[in-house]
């Protein structure tokens, strides 16, 4: 019969094994989330433009990283890249990259969504006081759009840190991995796994709970 022991999981061992897995993830959850906002963000603009050989890349684009799944754009990249530049690249900056451009599609569709529940009346006025699209995306659309989605970018970014994990697919070292070497050392693979599931769901219901504050917050506001 399993017997469970959690004994071995002390503070030395978690910062020896967990903690660099732990600040990895954080700052690929970041890196991704603000490279996906701003590219995303051009996406969004790209396709909501008039002009083809705007909307018709981005489109492309988009509609293609949200067909496949996540763990394969991870392995692409992992491979292609080193061929494209003629240098490997690692693990940990062949995540990064891939992650931003991912989300990018992602984010692309919330901001798309944001953009489009702004009143074209909004837009209109900004043209009426001469501004140029350019100034009234900027000054009057986007920053509406921004706290119009707000909620829904900052759960995509929980659904971000949560796809973290799978970058143990070319080896990069995230919170599931250091976890997952803690638990082969020691011998104590389910203990790791069992704590690993557990804080992965303290975090993101803790995230979702700030979430749904901000959401309330914002529909007080309007």
């Amino acid at each position: 019969m399993l017997t469970l022991d959690f004994a071995f999981l002390t503070p030395q061992v978690l910062s020896s094994y967990v903690l660099k897995g732990f600040v990895f993830s954080l700052q690929l959850t970041a890196i991704a989330m603000l490279g996906g906002i701003a590219l995303g963000t051009v996406l969004a603009l790209m396709r909501l433009s008039s002009k083809p050989w705007l909307t018709l890349p981005a489109a492309a684009y988009v509609n293609t990283m949200r067909s496949i799944p996540l763990v394969m754009v991870i392995l692409w990249f992992f491979l292609l890249i080193p061929l494209a530049i003629g240098r490997p690249l690692g693990a940990e900056m062949s995540a990064i990259i891939t992650f931003t451009l991912f989300e990018a599609a992602y984010y692309s569709e919330i901001m798309r969504a944001g953009i489009q529940s702004i009143p074209r009346g909004q837009v209109a006025a900004g043209y009426a006081l001469g501004m140029r699209y350019g100034q009234t995306m900027g000054l009057v659309v986007l920053p509406q759009a921004f706290r119009n989605m707000l909620p829904v970018l900052l759960t995509q970014t929980i659904i971000l840190f949560q796809d973290t994990s799978l970058v143990y697919a070319i080896g990069a070292y995230d919170l599931l991995k250091g976890f997952e070497i803690a638990g082969k050392n020691f011998n104590r693979p389910v203990e790791t796994y069992l704590v690993a599931a557990v804080l992965y769901f303290v975090i993101s219901f803790s995230l979702s709970m700030l979430v749904r504050r901000l959401q309330q917050r914002i529909a007080i506001i309007r």
